[in-house]
């Protein structure tokens, strides 16, 4: 399986520098990033480490669902995976990710809603990336749509 890579240079103190990420692997993208906007509740036009883990989060996780629904009979017509990833102080001291929301919706043929419930959870457990998040709360909520 393969590596990907991103590289983030970065200019100044945390309150004063900014940076910007690039997405190397893919050559898509470079986001600027900076701490101030990192803790605002408005991003201003930057990225954050959160931001780049809700993306991370959200398509492994319609990745794997779409796959165990396939396992379960089930046809994915269409999924919608969002995952909303805090920040917030460590009273260890710093700062930590404190929880993470998963919402899944879709148009599913073949499965019932206590079905899709059932693969939803599972694909919250069995996802890559819900995997290197342990130590962060991950709660779900899914619906199937009729």
């Amino acid at each position: 399986m393969p590596t990907r890579t991103a590289r983030t240079a970065w200019n100044g103190s945390l309150n004063e520098g900014s940076g910007q990420v690039e997405l190397s692997s893919s050559k898509v993208g470079t986001f600027d990033v900076s701490f101030p906007k990192r803790a605002a509740e408005e991003a201003g036009g930057t990225t954050s480490p959160e931001e780049l883990v809700a993306a991370a989060h959200s398509s492994c996780y319609a990745m794997q669902f779409s796959a165990l629904l396939g396992e379960a009979g089930g046809t994915p017509e269409s999924l919608e995976v969002i995952a909303d990833v805090s920040l917030g102080p460590d009273p260890a001291g710093g700062f930590r990710l404190t929880g993470i929301v998963l919402k899944v919706s879709g148009e599913v043929s073949g499965v019932d809603a206590e079905t899709f419930a059932k693969v939803a959870q599972a694909a919250k457990e069995t996802c890559p990336v819900s995997k290197a998040l342990t130590g962060v709360e991950i709660t779900l909520e899914a619906s199937l749509d009729s």
